[in-house]
């Protein structure tokens, strides 16, 4: 796979943004394993921009690093400095499964009811709410008004 070229002010660009970033991957003793390969892959999926660092002492070594990562995994060199290496790859976009069908399910609220006597702890309550339903601000449970039908502007013209 070949790697993405960028220009200089896209690289400028990730360079600023990676700089805050730390490391995600780290590269032992045992150099480019495919474990390693594979975990720097993820990387790149989930995060897009990342940092490695190489714990070795071999400049030379850590350049072929840094072109075999980004040949093998089709990313972007940005910048190799020291033995910090920034690759970026953009990130896949992920399909959302739609189901028309779905409707707003019921969720659980945990209200706090004060007693009126000083000194008593205040009681727990929680409270299953439907998806057509509303918390007020008095921890009771209202069910939500239906849409009118006919709009504000076409009642009064009528």
């Amino acid at each position: 796979m070949p790697q993405i070229l960028l220009t200089p002010a896209q690289r400028k660009e990730h360079r600023a943004q990676a700089h805050h970033l730390d490391p995600v991957v780290m590269v032992g003793g045992d150099g480019l394993t495919p474990s390693v390969k594979k975990e720097i892959d993820a990387s790149l999926n989930a995060h897009g921009l990342i940092k490695v660092r190489i714990f070795s002492d071999d400049r030379a070594a850590r350049e072929t690093m840094f072109q075999t990562l980004a040949e093998e995994l089709n990313a972007a060199p940005i910048q190799h400095i020291g033995k910090l290496l920034v690759l970026w790859r953009p990130m896949p976009t992920k399909e959302k499964a739609i189901d028309e069908d779905r409707m707003a399910g019921p969720r659980d609220f945990k209200v706090l009811k004060y007693s009126k006597r000083a000194g008593q702890r205040p009681e727990v309550k929680t409270l299953r709410v439907l998806g057509n339903q509303r918390l007020t601000a008095g921890g009771n449970v209202k069910r939500a008004k239906p849409k009118p039908k006919i709009s504000l502007k076409k009642r009064s013209q009528t």
